[in-house]
């Protein structure tokens, strides 16, 4: 089957078929993902980014992907995918890795986190903490699983394994620090989130949480806020862990 396509982003959806063929450790009798992704506004490649997650997801899994690339590069836009109720429905796991800060309409941010609240599982990475930072309602930041609004300069940073053993975790280096990427202040990590890896600030040694799992009513979330720079969507390890929190999200991860 190959991946529904995206007018605006026929390049990404012709290579994610392509990533689709190439070699994958999922078992062949197993039916492909449905993976919906979301991406686009400020501040980032996202055209790279698509294209780099879905050739790394590639190598631990069949996926059948839906890329949603719109709103622009601004910190304002409203996607008219949201509108319908059942937006959701088609997919297996939606990964969210957009950046519209200053989208705060409560109905429209309501109609996504409802999705997932009634069990559709997902992934969330860097800007997607920001995004929606203007509402001054919590449902986005209860769904995330983390509170953020800013994020500190851009560094290698040390990730420290809090939770050595979780099976998402599996092939990270104890010692692995990213690529040039932002740390971001996490204000307050939900009661339901646990946090799999943390970072140090270099400005005052506070201690955040970098990659977390979170249960959003029956859902499962992943998520990391490292994925800012090109070079972290070109590091393997980044992408290993990436991939295998999707497949956990999504219920598909060995977690022996």
């Amino acid at each position: 089957m190959k991946p529904k396509l995206i007018p605006l982003r026929l390049f990404i959806a012709t290579m994610a078929a392509l990533a689709i063929q190439v070699g994958f450790a999922a078992d062949k009798k197993q039916k492909p993902l449905r993976a919906l992704l979301i991406t686009g506004g400020c501040c980032h490649n996202y055209i790279f980014q698509s294209q780099a997650l879905i050739d790394g997801v590639a190598k631990h899994a069949k996926v059948d992907w839906t890329v949603i690339n719109e709103g622009g590069k601004g910190t304002k836009a409203m996607i008219p995918l949201y509108k319908n109720a059942n937006w959701a429905k088609d997919y297996d796991v939606v990964v969210h890795n957009e950046c519209f800060a200053n989208t705060s309409d409560k109905e429209y941010v309501q109609s996504i986190t409802k999705a997932h609240e009634a069990g559709v599982p997902a992934v969330v990475i860097h800007c997607a903490m920001h995004t929606y930072r203007a509402a001054s309602f919590d449902d986005w930041r209860k769904f995330l699983g983390v509170t953020s609004r800013r994020h500190e300069h851009k560094s290698e940073y040390p990730v420290k394994k809090v939770m050595k053993q979780h099976p998402i975790l599996k092939g990270m280096p104890d010692n692995w620090k990213t690529p040039k990427d932002e740390l971001y202040v996490v204000e307050k990590l939900w009661p339901s989130a646990k946090a799999l890896a943390t970072s140090v600030s270099e400005r005052d040694k506070r201690e955040h949480a970098v990659i977390w799992t979170h249960q959003y009513g029956k859902a499962r979330v992943f998520g990391t806020t490292y994925g800012h720079s090109d070079e972290t969507f070109k590091d393997p390890v980044f992408l290993n862990y990436v991939s295998r929190g999707l497949l956990w999200a999504a219920g598909r991860l060995n977690e022996k």
